[in-house]
């Protein structure tokens, strides 16, 4: 598979050596975006976009993005292992990952694997926090991930190369280009990331066995203008990688696991006046391979290919008033060593309808249908509105009604699987204020949510093992997010900060779900002074429960990092930086008997041209 990335590294050279000779007249920059939806209709929600300096400070893996930039907790089973996100209390299922706006979790068993995706494919990444299944379907529950790839028309071409090297022989590696012309531009990538990940357990005469990884990725986008009123535009995704799953503390592992993942999708976008309407069309696969024995020629395997179509109409009655329709129609092919070979269709209808009754008020209200040949999906709905009460005073109000459906694994594992499933549904509603003056922003969001169906594997009557939709689930919760910026002359400030406090029980237990901290707190802040900038990072992490009945837990932890780069180009930028993780050597675990890494450490190269 290597080889093939190298070839088609050589194909994005030369796309833009050609496009580029095109860019010879300066004009104003024209930016098509293929999820509008994010930004016109979900006003009444938390979205943070994450900027360019964060990324910058976070040149390592997804998960480690989003632990130091959001409230969602992950459980890695060890560094570079699966990494599972809990977004607002829920499981790692209900939480969607967004591609170029379609929903991409896997059909296989219902989740992203974080540490599947490199960030540095992506120039927006965006989190929605709470309940948008009328938007983006399955799985939007606790809140969704948002990866964009944004085409700039009449752009000069710009080149990015990103190195980094650390301890345990990790190696990270991208180069990006994009640029435009008038009717053409362009957005490109590929990516390799590798590790040993031997790390040593603290406090144990053990070490990280069987832990090494490998990654890499191609991504490319094109668009083009046929005139002032039609886009055509063409999104490509390819990820490899191989990882050996490291053990436990008491157990060994000889565990091979392989990935392949790949995303095509072509859109044409239409502007006529006050109506606009999209076409998309892609074609989506996964599969992976696991080895029991990674010297051994035997594994396992799955796999799903799947095609959909989507239309979006949107069209603006006046200048207050705006109307959504969005149809979809997706079918998924499956099979693998233990999973029936079988086709399931799921066609879905959505309207949103926005209104701005004043400067000051909006609201909007949605509702989703869906159709399967597999199960009976329930009838979704949203409702949100914002006051702007004062220029420092904001409210937003938000209800809906979310869904999960049944994967794969869910209802075609042989002997197990189980076809009566229905979906999961949750009942949610929040309240947040915003407060800004200046460049300080402060954010309070109280959540609540009623959970029904809850899908879980439990024995059956006969000792098989079964998923049942058993399960009631009451979550509660307060997130603060607040940023700040500060400047004197050459001197910059940033601060960043977040605090979830989540509950989640079982309605029979009255017991916090596994895996939920009641209480996470991350935060940054830094300084830059013409061409140094310094910065640091912390994270806290509390109390996490490994049995249904309390009894077992994980400890509360708490590490730091801390990094500084400088920027020693004159026209261009060439940065060159250092980071030292987990300072103070902590000692922890998010996944019971699989110990994270102690201090460690990474420099790294940016080279802009």
């Amino acid at each position: 598979m290597t080889w093939k990335f190298l070839f088609c590294g050589l194909a994005l050279l030369l796309f833009q050596l050609v496009l580029g000779q095109n860019d010879s007249i300066v004009r104003l920059n024209e930016v098509v975006v293929s999820d509008s939806k994010l930004q016109k209709f979900l006003n009444a929600q938390q979205i943070r976009v994450l900027n360019d300096s964060v990324l910058q400070k976070n040149t390592g893996s997804f998960t480690n993005l989003l632990l130091f930039n959001s409230p969602i907790y992950f459980k890695e089973n060890g560094a570079g292992m699966v990494s599972s996100p809990s977004f607002r209390g829920t499981t790692a299922q209900q939480t969607a990952v967004i591609w170029n706006g379609i929903n991409i979790n896997s059909q296989l068993n219902g989740q992203t694997d974080f540490n599947t995706i490199n960030a540095a494919d992506f120039n927006s990444i965006s989190i929605r926090s709470g309940g948008g299944s009328v938007l983006y379907g399955s799985g939007a529950v606790g809140g969704s991930i948002h990866l964009t790839n944004l085409l700039s028309f009449n752009s000069k071409i710009k080149h990015q190369f990103r190195a980094n090297y650390g301890s345990f022989n990790s190696l990270g590696l991208n180069y990006g280009v994009e640029g435009g012309s008038e009717k053409w531009a362009y957005q490109a990538s590929i990516s390799r990331n590798s590790s040993d990940n031997d790390y040593e357990y603290i406090g144990r005469n053990q070490k990280n066995e069987n832990g090494e990884f490998y990654n890499q990725s191609l991504n490319f986008s094109s668009g083009y203008k046929i005139n002032d009123n039609n886009f055509l535009k063409f999104y490509s995704h390819w990820f490899d990688s191989e990882r050996h799953f490291s053990g436990t503390i008491t157990v060994r592992s000889k565990n091979k696991y392989q990935d392949f993942n790949s995303r095509n999708m072509l859109e044409w976008v239409n502007f006529n006046n006050r109506f606009t309407s999209k076409i998309k069309l892609a074609y989506l696969t996964e599969s992976y391979r696991y080895f029991e024995n990674k010297d051994a020629d035997f594994y396992t395997f799955g796999k799903v290919k799947t095609f959909l179509g989507r239309y979006d109409a949107t069209y603006k009655i006046t200048a207050q008033k705006e109307v959504l329709a969005v149809f979809e129609v997706s079918q998924n092919h499956g099979e693998g060593s233990d999973i029936l070979p079988k086709k399931r269709t799921i066609g879905s209808g959505s309207i949103v309808w926005k209104h701005q009754l004043t400067d000051k008020f909006d609201y909007e209200l949605g509702v989703r249908n869906e159709i399967s040949d597999r199960y009976e999906s329930p009838i979704l709905f949203s409702a949100g509105t914002r006051l702007n009460v004062t220029d420092f005073y904001k409210i937003k109000l938000n209800a809906s009604k979310n869904y999960r459906i049944p994967t794969y694994n869910d209802l075609y594992w042989q002997g197990s699987g189980n076809p009566e499933l229905k979906p999961e549904h949750a009942l949610q509603a929040e309240i947040g204020q915003e407060f800004t003056y200046k460049k300080t922003k402060l954010s309070f969001i109280g959540f609540y949510s009623k959970l029904r169906d809850m899908l879980r594997w439990i024995p059956n009557s006969s000792g098989l093992w079964q998923p049942q939709n058993t399960d009631k689930v009451t979550i509660y919760g307060l997130e603060a997010l607040l940023e700040n910026k500060l400047n004197f002359g050459n001197h910059h400030f940033a601060l960043n900060a977040s605090y979830a406090y989540t509950i989640s029980e079982r309605d029979d237990l009255e017991k916090q779900l596994i895996y939920v901290p009641i209480h996470k707190a991350n935060g940054s802040i830094s300084y830059s002074y013409k061409k140094i900038t310094a910065y640091f990072q912390t994270l806290f992490n509390g109390e996490v429960f490994t049995s249904s009945d309390n009894f077992y837990s994980l400890d509360s932890y708490n590490y730091s990092n801390i990094g500084a780069d400088y920027d020693f180009g004159k026209k261009n930028t060439y940065r060159l930086g250092f980071q030292v993780l987990n300072l103070e050597n902590t000692n922890y675990q998010n996944v019971a008997s699989r110990p994270m890494p102690g201090r460690h450490f990474q420099v790294y190269l940016t080279l802009n041209l």
